[in-house]
Protein backbone atom coordinates (compact mmCIF):
# COMPACT_ATOMS: atom_id res chain seq x y z
CA UNK A 1 0.00 0.00 0.00
CA UNK A 2 2.56 2.56 -1.15
CA UNK A 3 1.76 6.25 -0.74
CA UNK A 4 3.15 9.09 -2.83
CA UNK A 5 3.76 12.56 -1.42
CA UNK A 6 5.04 15.30 -3.71
CA UNK A 7 6.98 17.99 -1.87
CA UNK A 8 5.80 21.05 -3.76
CA UNK A 9 8.72 23.34 -3.02
CA UNK A 10 11.49 20.85 -2.30
CA UNK A 11 14.01 21.38 0.49
CA UNK A 12 12.15 21.55 3.77
CA UNK A 13 8.90 20.35 2.18
CA UNK A 14 10.55 16.95 1.74
CA UNK A 15 11.27 16.78 5.49
CA UNK A 16 7.72 17.90 6.28
CA UNK A 17 6.42 15.18 3.95
CA UNK A 18 8.00 12.55 6.19
CA UNK A 19 6.19 14.06 9.18
CA UNK A 20 2.86 14.25 7.34
CA UNK A 21 3.17 10.65 6.18
CA UNK A 22 3.50 9.35 9.73
CA UNK A 23 1.01 11.80 11.25
CA UNK A 24 -1.78 11.10 8.75
CA UNK A 25 -1.22 7.52 7.75
CA UNK A 26 0.33 5.88 10.80
CA UNK A 27 3.78 4.63 11.54
CA UNK A 28 3.53 1.20 9.94
CA UNK A 29 6.65 -0.77 9.13
CA UNK A 30 9.84 0.19 7.34
CA UNK A 31 8.27 -1.15 4.14
CA UNK A 32 5.14 0.97 4.63
CA UNK A 33 6.59 4.44 4.12
CA UNK A 34 5.65 6.96 1.49
CA UNK A 35 7.74 7.70 -1.55
CA UNK A 36 8.55 11.42 -1.39
CA UNK A 37 8.93 13.03 -4.81
CA UNK A 38 10.98 16.18 -4.33
CA UNK A 39 13.24 18.69 -5.99
CA UNK A 40 16.92 18.68 -5.15
CA UNK A 41 16.76 22.44 -4.69
CA UNK A 42 18.67 23.55 -1.62
CA UNK A 43 19.54 27.15 -0.94
CA UNK A 44 23.07 28.51 -1.21
CA UNK A 45 24.01 27.61 2.37
CA UNK A 46 24.01 23.99 1.16
CA UNK A 47 24.32 24.15 -2.62
CA UNK A 48 26.50 26.90 -4.10
CA UNK A 49 25.08 26.26 -7.57
CA UNK A 50 21.85 28.23 -8.23
CA UNK A 51 18.65 26.45 -9.17
CA UNK A 52 17.48 22.83 -8.86
CA UNK A 53 19.67 19.82 -9.52
CA UNK A 54 18.82 17.23 -12.14
CA UNK A 55 19.68 13.55 -12.43
CA UNK A 56 22.94 14.38 -14.22
CA UNK A 57 24.07 16.32 -11.13
CA UNK A 58 24.28 13.12 -9.02
CA UNK A 59 26.16 9.86 -8.97
CA UNK A 60 24.70 6.72 -7.44
CA UNK A 61 21.03 7.31 -8.26
CA UNK A 62 18.69 4.33 -8.58
CA UNK A 63 16.25 4.19 -11.49
CA UNK A 64 12.60 3.75 -10.51
CA UNK A 65 11.14 4.49 -13.96
CA UNK A 66 12.69 5.76 -17.22
CA UNK A 67 12.35 9.36 -15.98
CA UNK A 68 12.41 9.03 -12.18
CA UNK A 69 15.37 8.19 -9.96
CA UNK A 70 15.55 7.48 -6.24
CA UNK A 71 18.24 9.29 -4.27
CA UNK A 72 19.69 6.67 -1.89
CA UNK A 73 21.94 7.44 1.04
CA UNK A 74 25.10 6.65 -0.92
CA UNK A 75 24.24 8.99 -3.82
CA UNK A 76 26.46 12.03 -4.15
CA UNK A 77 26.00 15.41 -5.86
CA UNK A 78 28.60 16.17 -8.49
CA UNK A 79 30.93 18.92 -7.24
CA UNK A 80 30.57 21.81 -6.79
CA UNK A 81 26.85 21.12 -6.28
CA UNK A 82 25.46 20.15 -2.89
CA UNK A 83 22.29 18.40 -1.74
CA UNK A 84 20.59 17.42 1.50
CA UNK A 85 18.77 14.47 -0.12
CA UNK A 86 21.38 11.72 0.41
CA UNK A 87 21.60 12.57 4.10
CA UNK A 88 17.80 12.63 4.37
CA UNK A 89 17.73 9.19 2.78
CA UNK A 90 20.25 8.00 5.36
CA UNK A 91 18.34 9.38 8.35
CA UNK A 92 14.67 8.95 7.40
CA UNK A 93 12.93 5.67 6.47
CA UNK A 94 11.37 7.02 3.28
CA UNK A 95 12.31 6.73 -0.38
CA UNK A 96 13.21 10.12 -1.83
CA UNK A 97 12.63 10.34 -5.58
CA UNK A 98 14.10 13.17 -7.64
CA UNK A 99 11.68 15.64 -9.21
CA UNK A 100 13.58 17.15 -12.13
CA UNK A 101 12.08 20.32 -13.71
CA UNK A 102 14.70 20.76 -16.43
CA UNK A 103 12.26 19.49 -19.08
CA UNK A 104 9.58 21.89 -17.89
CA UNK A 105 6.12 20.98 -16.67
CA UNK A 106 5.68 18.48 -19.51
CA UNK A 107 8.65 16.55 -18.19
CA UNK A 108 7.32 16.69 -14.63
CA UNK A 109 3.92 15.38 -15.77
CA UNK A 110 5.73 12.49 -17.45
CA UNK A 111 7.65 11.78 -14.23
CA UNK A 112 4.47 11.80 -12.16
CA UNK A 113 2.57 9.56 -14.56
CA UNK A 114 5.42 7.05 -14.72
CA UNK A 115 5.78 6.97 -10.95
CA UNK A 116 2.05 6.57 -10.39
CA UNK A 117 1.93 3.68 -12.87
CA UNK A 118 4.98 2.09 -11.24
CA UNK A 119 3.82 2.47 -7.62
CA UNK A 120 0.03 2.25 -7.97
CA UNK A 121 -0.11 4.35 -4.78
CA UNK A 122 -3.04 4.13 -2.38
CA UNK A 123 -2.92 7.93 -1.96
CA UNK A 124 -1.21 10.91 -3.59
CA UNK A 125 -0.66 14.19 -1.76
CA UNK A 126 0.90 17.45 -2.94
CA UNK A 127 2.37 19.18 0.12
CA UNK A 128 3.39 22.79 0.59
CA UNK A 129 4.68 24.29 3.83
CA UNK A 130 3.53 27.88 4.20
CA UNK A 131 0.89 28.14 1.52
CA UNK A 132 2.52 30.16 -1.26
CA UNK A 133 1.25 27.48 -3.63
CA UNK A 134 -2.17 29.16 -3.15
CA UNK A 135 -0.90 32.49 -4.49
CA UNK A 136 -2.00 34.22 -7.68
CA UNK A 137 1.66 34.28 -8.63
CA UNK A 138 2.10 38.05 -8.86
CA UNK A 139 1.88 39.13 -5.19
CA UNK A 140 4.69 41.52 -4.19
CA UNK A 141 5.39 39.44 -1.06
CA UNK A 142 6.24 36.29 -3.03
CA UNK A 143 9.91 35.30 -2.97
CA UNK A 144 9.95 31.83 -4.49
CA UNK A 145 6.92 31.25 -6.72
CA UNK A 146 8.50 29.13 -9.44
CA UNK A 147 9.02 25.80 -7.70
CA UNK A 148 5.50 25.62 -6.29
CA UNK A 149 3.96 26.77 -9.58
CA UNK A 150 5.81 24.04 -11.47
CA UNK A 151 4.56 21.39 -9.02
CA UNK A 152 1.01 22.72 -9.08
CA UNK A 153 0.88 22.86 -12.88
CA UNK A 154 2.15 19.29 -13.15
CA UNK A 155 -0.28 17.87 -10.59
CA UNK A 156 -3.22 19.70 -12.19
CA UNK A 157 -2.62 17.82 -15.45
CA UNK A 158 -2.34 14.31 -14.04
CA UNK A 159 -5.54 12.25 -14.25
CA UNK A 160 -5.02 10.58 -10.86
CA UNK A 161 -6.70 12.02 -7.76
CA UNK A 162 -4.24 14.25 -5.91
CA UNK A 163 -4.97 15.97 -2.60
CA UNK A 164 -3.37 19.37 -1.97
CA UNK A 165 -2.17 19.89 1.62
CA UNK A 166 -0.87 23.10 3.19
CA UNK A 167 1.04 22.80 6.46
CA UNK A 168 1.83 25.80 8.66
CA UNK A 169 -0.05 28.50 6.72
CA UNK A 170 1.99 31.69 6.60
CA UNK A 171 5.23 30.14 7.87
CA UNK A 172 7.05 30.75 4.58
CA UNK A 173 6.39 34.48 4.97
CA UNK A 174 5.07 34.85 1.43
CA UNK A 175 1.27 35.04 1.73
CA UNK A 176 -0.24 36.33 5.02
CA UNK A 177 -2.43 33.94 6.98
CA UNK A 178 -5.30 36.43 6.72
CA UNK A 179 -5.23 36.13 2.93
CA UNK A 180 -4.79 32.37 2.98
CA UNK A 181 -7.75 31.64 5.25
CA UNK A 182 -10.38 31.95 2.53
CA UNK A 183 -8.32 29.73 0.23
CA UNK A 184 -7.81 26.94 2.76
CA UNK A 185 -10.15 24.02 3.17
CA UNK A 186 -10.80 21.85 6.23
CA UNK A 187 -8.22 21.09 8.90
CA UNK A 188 -6.72 17.66 8.30
CA UNK A 189 -4.46 17.49 11.33
CA UNK A 190 -2.74 19.64 13.94
CA UNK A 191 0.85 18.56 14.41
CA UNK A 192 2.10 17.80 17.90
CA UNK A 193 5.50 17.46 19.53
CA UNK A 194 5.13 13.69 19.17
CA UNK A 195 4.49 14.05 15.43
CA UNK A 196 7.66 16.03 14.78
CA UNK A 197 9.90 14.07 17.15
CA UNK A 198 11.17 11.71 14.38
CA UNK A 199 12.64 14.64 12.42
CA UNK A 200 14.22 16.25 15.48
CA UNK A 201 17.72 14.98 14.59
CA UNK A 202 17.26 16.09 10.97
CA UNK A 203 16.34 19.63 11.97
CA UNK A 204 19.58 19.83 13.94
CA UNK A 205 21.38 20.20 10.60
CA UNK A 206 18.77 20.87 7.89
CA UNK A 207 18.63 24.60 7.00
CA UNK A 208 14.93 24.88 6.09
CA UNK A 209 13.47 27.85 7.92
CA UNK A 210 9.78 27.16 7.18
CA UNK A 211 9.97 23.52 8.29
CA UNK A 212 12.07 24.60 11.26
CA UNK A 213 9.31 26.95 12.35
CA UNK A 214 6.68 24.27 11.66
CA UNK A 215 8.62 21.93 13.96
CA UNK A 216 8.98 24.58 16.67
CA UNK A 217 5.29 25.52 16.46
CA UNK A 218 4.30 21.86 16.84
CA UNK A 219 6.43 21.80 20.00
CA UNK A 220 4.54 24.79 21.38
CA UNK A 221 6.98 27.61 20.61
CA UNK A 222 5.20 30.94 20.16
CA UNK A 223 6.52 34.42 19.38
CA UNK A 224 7.90 36.38 16.43
CA UNK A 225 10.66 34.76 14.38
CA UNK A 226 13.06 36.67 12.13
CA UNK A 227 14.22 34.78 9.03
CA UNK A 228 15.99 35.06 5.68
CA UNK A 229 18.76 37.39 4.67
CA UNK A 230 16.26 40.28 4.52
CA UNK A 231 15.13 39.79 8.13
CA UNK A 232 11.48 38.98 7.45
CA UNK A 233 9.43 38.49 10.63
CA UNK A 234 6.92 35.64 10.93
CA UNK A 235 4.49 35.14 13.84
CA UNK A 236 4.56 31.75 15.55
CA UNK A 237 0.92 31.24 16.51
CA UNK A 238 -1.58 28.44 16.97
CA UNK A 239 -1.98 28.42 13.15
CA UNK A 240 1.62 27.24 12.84
CA UNK A 241 1.23 23.47 13.37
CA UNK A 242 -2.07 23.13 11.48
CA UNK A 243 -2.37 21.10 8.25
CA UNK A 244 -5.20 22.07 5.88
CA UNK A 245 -6.57 20.55 2.74
CA UNK A 246 -7.07 22.93 -0.19
CA UNK A 247 -8.76 22.70 -3.58
CA UNK A 248 -6.04 21.82 -6.10
CA UNK A 249 -8.06 22.75 -9.19
CA UNK A 250 -9.01 26.13 -7.70
CA UNK A 251 -5.38 26.75 -6.78
CA UNK A 252 -4.31 26.03 -10.35
CA UNK A 253 -6.97 28.33 -11.81
CA UNK A 254 -5.94 31.11 -9.42
CA UNK A 255 -2.19 30.83 -10.00
CA UNK A 256 -1.32 32.86 -13.11
CA UNK A 257 2.23 31.54 -13.22
CA UNK A 258 1.15 27.89 -12.98
CA UNK A 259 -1.26 28.41 -15.86
CA UNK A 260 1.36 30.13 -18.00
CA UNK A 261 3.99 27.39 -17.58
CA UNK A 262 1.66 24.40 -17.89
CA UNK A 263 2.92 23.41 -21.36
CA UNK A 264 6.60 24.32 -20.94
CA UNK A 265 9.28 21.87 -22.06
CA UNK A 266 12.28 23.45 -20.34
CA UNK A 267 13.20 25.21 -17.12
CA UNK A 268 14.55 28.28 -18.92
CA UNK A 269 11.19 28.68 -20.65
CA UNK A 270 9.40 28.50 -17.29
CA UNK A 271 11.81 31.08 -15.92
CA UNK A 272 10.92 33.50 -18.71
CA UNK A 273 7.25 33.25 -17.80
CA UNK A 274 8.16 33.80 -14.15
CA UNK A 275 9.99 37.01 -15.02
CA UNK A 276 7.07 38.23 -17.13
CA UNK A 277 4.42 37.55 -14.48
CA UNK A 278 6.30 38.02 -11.20
CA UNK A 279 8.95 40.46 -12.37
CA UNK A 280 11.80 38.13 -11.40
CA UNK A 281 12.89 34.52 -11.14
CA UNK A 282 14.07 33.12 -7.82
CA UNK A 283 16.91 31.43 -9.68
CA UNK A 284 18.06 34.86 -10.87
CA UNK A 285 18.14 35.94 -7.22
CA UNK A 286 20.22 32.88 -6.37
CA UNK A 287 22.58 33.65 -9.26
CA UNK A 288 23.10 37.21 -8.06
CA UNK A 289 23.58 36.14 -4.45
CA UNK A 290 26.03 33.40 -5.45
CA UNK A 291 28.06 35.91 -7.45
CA UNK A 292 28.24 38.27 -4.46
CA UNK A 293 29.17 35.60 -1.95
CA UNK A 294 31.66 34.00 -4.33
CA UNK A 295 33.64 37.24 -4.57
CA UNK A 296 33.87 37.71 -0.78
CA UNK A 297 36.63 35.86 1.12
CA UNK A 298 35.53 33.74 4.08
CA UNK A 299 36.38 35.34 7.41
CA UNK A 300 37.87 33.17 10.15
CA UNK A 301 35.49 31.92 12.84
CA UNK A 302 36.44 33.69 16.06
CA UNK A 303 34.17 32.51 18.90
CA UNK A 304 34.58 35.57 21.12
CA UNK A 305 33.81 37.97 18.28
CA UNK A 306 30.89 35.80 17.14
CA UNK A 307 29.34 35.78 20.64
CA UNK A 308 29.66 39.56 20.79
CA UNK A 309 27.99 39.84 17.40
CA UNK A 310 25.14 37.55 18.51
CA UNK A 311 24.62 39.68 21.63
CA UNK A 312 24.37 42.85 19.52
CA UNK A 313 22.01 41.17 17.09
CA UNK A 314 19.80 39.88 19.92
CA UNK A 315 19.57 43.30 21.56
CA UNK A 316 18.58 44.99 18.30
CA UNK A 317 16.13 42.21 17.38
CA UNK A 318 14.41 42.30 20.76
CA UNK A 319 13.94 46.04 20.29
CA UNK A 320 12.03 45.16 17.10
CA UNK A 321 9.82 42.78 19.06
CA UNK A 322 11.52 39.66 17.74
CA UNK A 323 11.67 36.66 20.07
CA UNK A 324 13.32 33.97 17.89
CA UNK A 325 15.47 33.48 14.84
CA UNK A 326 16.82 30.63 12.75
CA UNK A 327 20.47 29.62 12.64
CA UNK A 328 20.38 30.22 8.89
CA UNK A 329 19.31 33.83 9.38
CA UNK A 330 21.77 34.35 12.21
CA UNK A 331 24.57 32.96 10.06
CA UNK A 332 23.82 35.43 7.29
CA UNK A 333 23.21 38.36 9.65
CA UNK A 334 26.66 37.86 11.16
CA UNK A 335 28.31 37.63 7.75
CA UNK A 336 29.39 34.02 8.25
CA UNK A 337 29.63 31.45 5.48
CA UNK A 338 27.32 28.50 5.02
CA UNK A 339 29.93 26.04 6.28
CA UNK A 340 30.30 28.12 9.47
CA UNK A 341 26.62 27.66 10.32
CA UNK A 342 27.40 24.40 12.15
CA UNK A 343 30.19 26.12 14.10
CA UNK A 344 27.82 28.92 15.12
CA UNK A 345 25.13 26.50 16.20
CA UNK A 346 27.54 24.39 18.26
CA UNK A 347 29.01 27.48 19.91
CA UNK A 348 25.64 28.94 20.92
CA UNK A 349 24.09 25.71 22.15
CA UNK A 350 27.28 24.89 24.01
CA UNK A 351 27.46 28.24 25.80
CA UNK A 352 23.77 29.19 26.15
CA UNK A 353 21.72 25.97 25.96
CA UNK A 354 18.76 27.55 27.74
CA UNK A 355 18.08 29.67 24.65
CA UNK A 356 17.72 26.72 22.30
CA UNK A 357 14.02 26.33 21.40
CA UNK A 358 14.73 23.48 19.01
CA UNK A 359 15.32 24.07 16.18
CA UNK A 360 15.12 27.87 16.69
CA UNK A 361 17.27 30.25 18.73
CA UNK A 362 15.46 32.30 21.36
CA UNK A 363 16.67 35.86 21.64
Amino acid sequence: MTRLIMAGGGGGDAVAAAVIDQALYGHGTADDRAVVLTYAWDRLLVDPVPGPRGAADFTGLRALTPSVYAVPKDARPVAPAGSTLPRLAAELPHTFALLDPHHGVEGMVRQLEELIEHLAPASIDLLDVGGDILARGDEPTLCSPLGDALSLAACAQVTAEIRLLVAGPGLDGEIPVEVLRERLGPVVHTLTAEDVAPIGPVMEWHPSEATGMLTAAARGVRGLCEVRDAGLTIPLTDDGPVVHEADLDAAFRRNRLAGAIADTTGLAEAERHCRDICGYSEIDYEREKAARSGSAPESPFRPRAVLAGVARFAEEARARGVSHTTFRHLTEALGLSGVQRADLRALLIGTQPERYDAPLWRL
